[in-house]
C-alpha cells in the first residue's frame, strides 16, 4: 500500500544557470556528477569542516532543486549567494512542495527514492502536493521518525546542529551524503583528516530505553559522568549522541536507562 504526507516543513530551491553544477561541485560534500541518475544527498559545510545545512539535490531538466529545512532555506541561500562571486548562476524559490511515502511511488515526474537509504521511501515534486497524494492512504509522520530510528537517520536541527556536528559523526558516509574522491569542497580538509587519520570516537547511535521517556536534550550519564546526549525519541528507542569509549556500564538519561542498540 502506498501512503505519503506533505512535509510542510520542508522548501525547495532552484539552482540555475551555466555554471549551477560545477559552482555547487566545489561547495558540497557529494558528488555533483551524481544527478545524472538522480539525486544526491549532501552537506555545505564551513571551512573548519563543521555542519551547516544538508539537503537533496534533485535533477530537473538543466536546472537543480535544492531540497532542504524550510527553516534553513533562507539562510542556504544566502549562503549560496555569498559563494558565487562571478559564477553564472541564479539561486531563487522553486514553488514546489515535498511529499514524502512509503510503497509504491507516485508516477509523476518528479519522484525519486530516498538517496541515502530505500528504506526510507520515496520524495516527489510538485506544485500541487494533493494532487500527488491523490488515492493514496494518509501517512503518520512519526513512521518516519521511526525509520529515522530504526536505520540511524540524523534530522536538521534534531542530530545535525549547525556549526557544532561533525557529518562523519553524523553518518553521512553510510548514508551516502559525502565523498572521498571527488576533490575539493567547503571543509573537505577537515572532513578528509577525520576519515584517515582519526578514529571516530564520538557519534550518532541507535539506543533502547526502559522507564519514562527522557526529554530530547536530556543528558547521558554513567556513573554520575557524561557520556552523551538524548536527541530523538521514539517508541522504546531513540537516537543519542554518545563518546563511545565512555558509555559503558548502565547508563542513564533522566529516570530513563539507555542501553546502546548495536
Amino acid at each position: 500500500m502506498t501512503a505519503g504526507f506533505h512535509a510542510a516543513d520542508r522548501a525547495v530551491l532552484r539552482v540555475s544557470g551555466a555554471d549551477a553544477r560545477e559552482f555547487l561541485q566545489n561547495l558540497v560534500t557529494n558528488d555533483v556528477k551524481g544527478l545524472e541518475t538522480g539525486p544526491v544527498y549532501a552537506a555545505l559545510l564551513t571551512p573548519q569542516g563543521k555542519y551547516l545545512f544538508d539537503f537533496f539535490l534533485v535533477p530537473d531538466g538543466e536546472t537543480i532543486l535544492v531540497d532542504v529545512a524550510a527553516d534553513r532555506a533562507e539562510a542556504l541561500a544566502r549562503r549560496l549567494a555569498m559563494y558565487r562571486l562571478r559564477a553564472r548562476v541564479e539561486i531563487g524559490e522553486a514553488d514546489l512542495a515535498v511529499v514524502l511515502g512509503l510503497g509504491a511511488p507516485p508516477l509523476v515526474p518528479l519522484c525519486f527514492v530516498d538517496p541515502r537509504l530505500a528504506e526510507l521511501g520515496w520524495r516527489a515534486y510538485g506544485a500541487d502536493p494533493d494532487l500527488i497524494l491523490a488515492g493514496m492512504a494518509p501517512l503518520d509522520p512519526a513512521a518516519m521518525t521511526a525509520l529515522r530510528i530504526a536505520h540511524v537517520v540524523p534530522e536538521t536541527g534534531l542530530e545535525l546542529l549547525p556549526d557544532d556536528s561533525y557529518i562523519l559523526e553524523m553518518g553521512f558516509e553510510r548514508l551516502r551524503g559525502v565523498d572521498f574522491r571527488k576533490g575539493c569542497y567547503v571543509g573537505q580538509e577537515v572532513t578528509a583528516r577525520m576519515k584517515h587519520k582519526t578514529e571516530l570516537r564520538k557519534g550518532l547511535a541507535r539506543v533502547r530505553l526502559a522507564g519514562p521517556a527522557p526529554e530530547p536534550g536530556t543528558e547521558i550519564t554513567a556513573g554520575g559522568k557524561p557520556v552523551g546526549t538524548v536527541l530523538t525519541v521514539g517508541e522504546g528507542a531513540g537516537l543519542a549522541y554518545l563518546r563511545f569509549d565512555r558509555a559503558q556500564g548502565v547508563l542513564r538519561a533522566g529516570a530513563a536507562e539507555i542501553t546502546p542498540d548495536p
